[in-house]
């Protein structure tokens, strides 16, 4: 069985961090009722109204304490959170698309908290999957694209035996170990570096993990990683 183990490089750069995981078992992603998921993302884009209140689209809170993440480590020009690039979309009027149920899910749970949310499908993974620092020579071949975009040496990402699964921590995913219709085991996480939002880290993991089981059937287990807690077996 696979395991997620968040290296020692990780937490030299970020010890406050925490990492949740719902780690779903045989359940069942295809589209039945995409009703279900416009409503769920539509109330979500309401709801993170909440985040974008300043004027300043930088200076919002839970996007500005992962401007200056971004800054610890190498990254892309231009790389984003994946929660800022979805409250962007928020601010300027652009609807959240569904995609299959299970990023409708975690992309409503991302608005809703104000947290980065992410998946990825166990049955692709090669090895053990790691959050670490890159050394710059792993293969990556982004979400919609065919073409290798390896890291930069000590980028933060996710990755497995045979390559990069997530850019810039949680900027771009990639194609090979992306979330289908066809999931049947899948890797959810919610990262937290906010210490102040503990409590809201926790409620957002249980939302995740209800929503996925009451729609999509099948097993959920959360587990939370930190500096005392650096490894978990990922069933698959």
């Amino acid at each position: 069985m696979p395991k997620f183990i968040i290296e020692d490089d990780f937490w030299s750069i970020f010890p406050h961090a925490k990492i949740g995981t719902v780690i779903c078992q045989g359940i069942d992603n295809s589209i039945r009722d995409v009703g279900i998921y416009e409503k769920l993302l539509k109330e979500a884009e309401k709801e993170a109204h909440k985040f974008i209140s300043l004027e300043e689209f930088s200076s919002n809170p839970v996007i500005s304490v992962w401007r200056e993440a971004f800054k610890k480590f190498k990254t892309k020009k231009g790389a984003r959170c994946s929660i800022e690039a979805l409250l962007k979309r928020v601010k300027n009027g652009n609807h959240i698309g569904t995609i299959n149920p299970l990023v409708d899910i975690y992309n409503s749970i991302s608005l809703r908290y104000g947290l980065p949310c992410g998946g990825e499908d166990i049955d692709t993974f090669v090895g053990d999957i790691r959050l670490t620092q890159a050394n710059g020579n792993e293969p990556f071949i982004p979400l919609g694209n065919d073409e290798n975009a390896s890291p930069y040496e000590g980028e933060i990402v996710y990755k497995d035996d045979d390559g990069v699964i997530c850019r810039c921590w949680n900027w771009r995913e990639a194609q090979r170990t992306m979330l289908t219709e066809n999931t049947k085991n899948a890797f959810l996480c919610i990262e937290l570096i906010d210490k102040t939002r503990n409590d809201e880290f926790h409620m957002a993991l249980k939302e995740l993990a209800g929503l996925v089981s009451q729609n999509l059937g099948g097993t959920v287990k959360i587990e939370v990683l930190d500096i005392n807690n650096r490894g978990i077996t990922v069933f698959g």
